[in-house]
């Protein structure tokens, strides 16, 4: 689905599949089959509509086979439907069970990661309509930072080098295919890429650095503007609207960050999260709504008016240092948990809900990136009096509000 915009290229729009529970591709595709037809209807009953694929890496390997593919395209043809958009950032089990760090692993240190991401392109290659030669897939934001702690470099330098031979097999899908896919890295709270200052100085000392150059420039014949050109055309940015505001980045500025470093930002996913004022006055039991046994969900204390941060790696971390009376009154709380993107006001918090309302304006003037997903997958753990519709109706109005904020 073509968002209105005024970018003479087009840009789509779909949401995440993630949402949907499954690890195999049987159930990925019981769900696809299920809900898609569905959320089309309420958002583009006549036009195409995007899918934003979401594949753990065994639903990869089975949708590889060449049968499976081709019924899944003739799937996606008989419905209206497209694929543009691959989230390869978790790799095995998302819903059902307890994930929290281990989504992150193993991270593109690993070589398993470098074999996913390339089956994953692979893929995206043989999805693409053939009129539309631009693919993206989100991943993994290097690494999350207790993992990497025992690393000199946070793990730098081998996740650098684990991308440069992702970029290579992309440079030669486009050459061998017209599809020009990028790797979109994702920056979170936690990781060794949090902020838009983190991604810009990653880029800067590992991905384009001299050493880096040469090394791809060996890979590519010798060529060193050849090898800048592709690391800077096949790599990326995934911006998360949700993650950003957790970390009280100023969207304009971190757009002004990443493209005045020259970094594509490929996708951006719109999502919301939770803002508290005044954690400390909040009651416990709001809080302890959010407190699943599932998923990470990072908060960001910022401790005064000049930008002073604290940050937690769980939601538990925050609410012991409320016990102990080590957290200020007045102080406000940003927490990565991802709610409805039309969502502002939810009793006892407000939610990010303006910083995506600015990237979307932004956005309207001159586009951000030409791939936007709305991604919710917290669905099956909100607290149960934020979920007043059946999901494919709550997939639906999230989209037609974006939609409306983008006319």
């Amino acid at each position: 689905m073509n968002s209105p915009s005024g970018d003479p290229g087009p840009v789509h729009l779909s949401y995440c599949t993630n949402v949907h529970p499954g690890e195999s591709w049987t159930d990925t595709f019981l769900a696809l089959r299920a809900h898609l037809p569905l959320v089309k209807a309420r958002v583009a009953p006549i036009q195409p509509f995007g899918v934003g694929l979401r594949l753990s890496a065994r639903a990869a390997e089975e949708l590889a086979v060449p049968e499976t593919l081709a019924a899944f395209q003739a799937f996606l043809s008989d419905h209206g439907l497209y694929v543009f958009t691959l989230n390869g950032f978790p790799y095995g089990a998302f819903h059902g069970e307890r994930v929290k760090d281990q989504v992150y692993l193993p991270d593109w240190r690993a070589t398993d990661r470098l074999r996913y991401s390339d089956q994953l392109a692979d893929l995206l290659a043989a999805l693409l309509p053939e009129d539309h030669g631009l693919g993206t897939i989100s991943t993994v934001p290097g690494g999350y930072r207790p993992h990497l702690a025992h690393e000199s470099d946070g793990g730098a330098h081998a996740m650098a080098a684990n991308l440069r031979r992702h970029a290579v097999r992309l440079n030669r899908i486009a050459q061998d295919t017209g599809r020009h896919i990028v790797l979109a890295l994702e920056p979170e709270p936690s990781c060794l890429l949090e902020t838009s200052a983190d991604t810009v100085r990653f880029f800067e000392s590992h991905v384009l650095h001299p050493e880096s150059l040469a090394d791809m420039a060996a890979r590519l014949g010798g060529d060193k503007r050849l090898a800048e050109q592709v690391l800077r055309t096949h790599l990326g940015v995934c911006l998360d609207a949700c993650h950003a505001a957790v970390e009280f980045e100023d969207p304009l500025s971190c757009l002004k960050a990443l493209e005045g470093a020259g970094i594509r930002i490929a996708k951006a996913q719109l999502s919301v999260g939770l803002q508290a004022d005044g954690a400390g006055a909040l009651p416990r039991r709001a809080f302890d709504e959010l407190d699943d046994a599932v998923y990470l969900h990072q908060v960001v204390e910022r401790l005064s008016e000049d930008g002073m941060l604290r940050r937690f790696d769980d939601l538990p971390q925050a609410l012991a240092a409320l016990d102990d009376g080590d957290l200020g009154m007045a102080r406000e709380w940003r927490v990565h948990f991802h709610v409805p993107v039309w969502c502002h006001d939810l009793g006892a918090f407000t939610t990010t809900q303006p910083f995506l309302q600015a990237l979307l304006a932004r956005h309207r003037e001159r586009p951000i990136a030409p791939h936007l997903e709305v991604e919710t997958y917290t669905w099956n753990v909100l607290p149960p009096g934020w979920r007043t519709s059946p999901l494919d109706e709550a997939i639906a109005r999230e989209l037609n509000w974006v939609l409306d904020q983008l006319s």
